[in-house]
Formats: structure tokens, sequence, C-alpha cells
């Protein structure tokens, strides 16, 4: 009988390794946050911003920026960055792309995400028309905890007009 019981004792061992394997893994993958590619596009292309661009910029004015956040049910933390574009330009804006920058209490860059805030609609035959106004929002995954609960900054980073 004591043999038996020798025999089965690494049986149940590595069945034992195997279970908290899993749990673990599991663990892991479901506390983590999702990699989420963001705006970027599906290739991951930037928007260009050349010397016409960046001189179109300026009449690009961001406002209103208001932030909210929430939790979902895996615990993730999500923030939200509302505000106004308003293309005080004379030219149409097919796409933009937009750079939301957190600081910690030195005023160094904690977190950076770059995102186009009106995902396909501007590419769907929705432009921006000059003297027009459109909210966006953006939605950030994980702040870092040093962020200085100040509002971040944001800027046009990439543009194509018409």
């Amino acid at each position: 009988m004591a043999e038996k019981e020798k025999s089965q004792a690494p049986v149940a061992f590595v069945a034992g390794l195997v279970v908290m394997g899993l749990i673990l893994a599991s663990a892991y993958f479901l506390t983590r946050p999702a990699q989420v590619q963001q705006g970027v596009g599906a290739a991951g292309q930037h928007l260009p911003l050349g010397p016409a661009e960046r001189s179109y910029a300026e009449r690009i004015h961001i406002s209103d920026i208001r932030m909210s956040q929430a939790v979902n049910m895996l615990q993730q933390e999500f923030t939200y960055v509302n505000g106004v574009l308003a293309n005080d330009g004379t030219r149409v804006i097919r796409d933009i792309e937009l750079t939301v920058e957190f600081l910690d209490q030195f005023n160094q860059v904690v977190l950076r995400d770059t995102q186009r805030p009106f995902g396909t609609a501007l590419r769907a035959g929705e432009p921006l028309p000059a003297g027009q106004r459109r909210e966006f929002q953006l939605m950030v995954e994980h702040v870092p905890a040093d962020w200085n609960r100040n509002y971040p900054a944001v800027r046009v980073s990439g543009l194509v007009l018409e």
C-alpha cells in the first residue's frame, strides 16, 4: 500500500504544478492592461505634419478640455479626455491626429499617447469644414500614478487637408 502511495505522489505533484501554472497564467492575462492600438491606423502609420500642415495647425484650436475616469469589470482604469476641436482656417480637414501628454510634478512627460479622435468618421466622408467645430474624445488606458493630476496637454501631431 505504501508503494502505491509513493508512486502516486509524483503524479499528484506534477498535476498540482500544472494547475498552479494555469491559475498564475490566467491571473496574469486577466489583470494586465489590454494592448490596444489606438487611433494611428491599421498599419500604425502616423499622419504627416510637414511645413504646410504645421502652418495650418496654428489655425486649429482645442478647447473645453474635460476629463473623466471609468473602471471596467476587470478593474482596468480608463481615462477619457474630451474637448472641442475648432477648424478656424480656410481649408477642410480630412483627418487629424492628436497627441495627449500627461506630466508629473516636475513637469516631465510620464505618458504620451497619439490618437485619431474621430476614428474613421473623417475618412468616411465627414470632413471638418473650415469654420466648424466638433467634439472629440480620447481614451487612455493607463495613466501612471505619478501624474500631477492637471489636465494634459493636447496638440495636433498629424494632419491631412483637402
